[in-house]
């Protein structure tokens, strides 16, 4: 079942849809659909934002720089994908950014997508040093788009590694874009661009119409 959200189209810039509602896989799902994603911390009520612009990275468009490149060509981490969704999103949670007084990833958060993984829409991908885990990102997916979440590491460069990873399965898999939420310089080095809400907003509507790879992503790689 659908669950409408007042239209994004007609929020200010900073992208504040709504507040209140549920962390079902329902309300997710019709949110991430209609272009909308939760962000808010433990003592405020559920908000839901579409902020203008969007940050996207085409797969296409994704820079490899030769630091980078050198790690990968070393093979210095081990991939793996949906093997660790929980100790991911668990370690993302755990990350103190510089402009955030307290984690967003929230308990409840965190068994709202442990949910939608084992329905087989949200996915890990994870690098590992020496046998364990160093870093990784996760996300949701459906159509042919993949909204990034987040993503940690213990260890330098496991976090671009994974998402280097991701990359390359969305180029594998004719994804549309891979949605990075909002602009921050880390991104934009990696290739990703602010383009308007509007016009994310388009190309979502067309990207979820694809078929969507549900399910374990762990030997698609």
């Amino acid at each position: 079942m659908m669950i409408e959200f007042p239209d994004p189209n007609l929020a200010d810039d900073e992208g504040l849809i709504a507040m209140g509602g549920e962390l079902t896989p329902e309300f997710l799902l019709s949110a991430y659909l209609q272009g909308i994603f939760p962000w808010f911390c433990e003592d405020e009520p559920i908000l839901w934002w579409s902020p203008n612009p969007r940050m996207v990275l085409l797969p296409q468009e994704f820079k490899l720089n030769k630091s980078l490149r050198q790690v990968i060509n070393k093979g210095t981490f081990e991939l793996r994908v949906d093997t660790a969704f929980r100790e991911v999103i668990t370690s993302c949670s755990k990350i103190k950014r510089s402009h955030e007084d307290e984690t967003w990833i929230t308990n409840d958060i965190i068994e709202a997508y442990v949910k939608l993984h084992e329905l087989g829409y949200a996915h890990s991908f994870e690098s590992y040093f020496e046998g364990e885990l160093a870093g990784g990102l996760y996300g949701l997916s459906f159509g042919n788009c993949f909204f990034g979440e987040s993503m940690f590491f213990t260890k330098s460069d496991a976090s671009k590694v994974a998402f280097y990873h991701l990359v390359q399965f969305v180029l594998k898999h004719q994804f549309a874009f891979i949605d990075a939420q909002q602009p921050t310089n880390h991104l934009a080095s990696l290739g990703a661009r602010p383009i308007p809400r509007k016009d994310f907003l388009e190309m979502l509507e067309v990207a979820s119409q694809k078929e969507s790879l549900q399910g374990k992503w762990t030997d698609l790689v």
